[in-house]
């Protein structure tokens, strides 16, 4: 048996993520542009993330629902900004066999248009404010450049749409979203990540404030982790959406949305991963534990030991898998690594001799040695350790790629340089589209307002209103 090659990332890094997905089994492509079947580890990926978010949902209140994928073309182009920012990405169904609709269906890319559906047939009274709606699903969006996890025609995320009685209420519903991706990408994710308000020109189509967190992958391009908008009465108008206030007048409510998607799993990849393959955080591995017990055939003692740790592990709600094959060693452990298993611990006949066991970790790649008594409880005080080390690293290299620039010049030597920049901003839509064709490079997030009124913008050297993230992106 072999092992699937991975590429150095310094050799080529978009094949080395690429090999790294078909190496660690997580995903496959099919015959379709854009499409990909999610092998076993890479749904488990996401389903820890849906799970550990979903728990997070609870406290505020947020309820699970599901709504249709098809959205009628009329009701889809009744929000001007919406159809202009998602039309060029939209599948049409035009079809039923060989007999044509009386009107297309668009395939949903997000799920505004059918949110906004719901809310008008469920809203009446201000007591049944506020409402906070989410969907895990999956949605559709014809991209031009795909790569898994990252850009797919197909992908799924969870949306959360909220109606609120007050544009106070709204408004920090939105921060406190991003709050929380925030909070949960970087502790359960060990990604660190940047956060912020969009510029105009990198607003979510239709909303009033995008905020967004934004992380830096091993070779110095952003990636959006997550956003939550601030919708205002925008679609609530535009779908007629009411209801009957405190004083019985008709009111129109103030909406939120927000969302995460599996471009969290390309995240970690390009984050924590390195040369021998996957690197996962301990709490999204799908297996957390591998037990490797060596010569079982020959000392069947063995794996009285390795059942005895399992259960001990189990019992701490730690994910294990037990690799009892007459595989070699070296396949057993080299497996292991490429499949991201925090730890591996080794079970053979002279360790159990001397009631020892060797435990390795996937980020440092040392081996520790460890008695037996004792490895439950060491796995348990390496995992907290583990985590941490992954976050540093990818900290590490963030602060490493920023730098602070003024001029022109200096923002074109910082991209040649693959380098998160900060600069002073003061242009509009149009110059953010023409700084990306020139340079390639998007605002990523608003860092802070520019006190000083002599401060000019670095491209169009109008008067700087903020100090901005720029990077090129995924």
């Amino acid at each position: 048996m072999k092992l699937s090659k991975i590429v150095p990332r310094n050799e080529n890094f978009a094949d080395w993520y690429t090999s790294v997905v078909m190496a660690a089994k997580l995903a496959l492509y099919t015959e379709i542009k854009g499409e990909m079947i999610f092998q076993p580890n890479g749904w488990a990926i996401w389903s820890n993330i849906q799970k550990e978010l979903d728990q997070r949902f609870k406290k505020y209140g947020i309820l699970n629902v599901a709504l249709p994928s098809f959205i009628k073309m009329s009701e889809f182009t009744k929000e001007k900004e919406h159809i202009e920012g998602f039309a060029p990405e939209t599948f049409l169904v035009t079809h039923i066999g060989n007999k044509p609709l009386e009107e297309s269906y668009i395939l949903r890319p997000t799920s505004e248009v059918v949110f906004c559906y719901y809310f008008k047939k469920i809203l009446s009274s201000y007591n049944d404010l506020p409402i906070k709606y989410n969907q895990w699903c999956n949605v559709f969006r014809a991209e031009k450049t795909t790569r898994p996890f990252l850009r797919t025609s197909e992908f799924f995320w969870h949306e959360l749409h909220t109606l609120h009685a007050t544009q106070i209420e709204a408004e920090e519903q939105a921060v406190t979203m991003i709050n929380e991706y925030y909070d949960f990408v970087t502790k359960f994710l060990c990604i660190p990540v940047l956060k912020g308000e969009k510029t105009e020109g990198e607003r979510f189509a239709g909303a009033e404030h995008t905020y967004t967190i934004e992380a830096i992958m091993q070779d110095g391009q952003a990636l959006q982790c997550g956003t939550s908008h601030y919708l205002g009465q925008g679609f609530a108008k535009t779908y007629d959406i009411t209801f009957q206030d405190k004083n019985n007048k008709l009111s129109t409510p103030y909406q939120t949305s927000a969302g995460v998607s599996t471009r969290l799993i390309g995240a970690i990849i390009m984050s924590h991963s390195d040369d021998h393959g996957l690197v996962l955080p301990f709490n999204v591995a799908p297996v957390q534990v591998a037990l490797l017990p060596l010569f079982v055939n020959k000392n069947p003692e063995i794996m009285d030991v390795v059942k005895k740790i399992e259960s001990e592990l189990q019992s701490k709600n730690i994910i294990t898998k037990v690799d009892s094959s007459d595989k070699s060693f070296g396949f057993k452990l080299s497996e292991q690594e490429v499949l991201g298993t925090p730890f591996s611990i080794i079970f053979g006949p002279k360790d159990i001799a001397n009631n020892e066991c060797t435990i390795f970790r996937r980020d440092t790649l040392e081996k520790i040695q460890c008695s037996i008594n004792s490895v439950v409880d060491k796995i348990i005080s390496l995992s907290k350790e583990y985590d941490n080390c992954l976050f540093n690293k990818a900290k590490a290299n963030m602060m490493q790629r920023t730098i602070s620039v003024n001029t022109k010049e200096e923002f074109i030597k910082a991209i040649s340089e693959n380098k998160l920049i900060i600069a002073p901003w003061g242009g509009n839509p149009d110059d953010e589209a023409n700084l990306k064709k020139e340079t390639g490079v998007t605002t990523r997030c608003i860092k802070e307002e520019i006190k000083d009124d002599n401060a000019k913008c670095f491209f169009t050297g109008k008067k700087a209103k903020y100090l901005v993230y720029f990077a090129r992106a995924y």
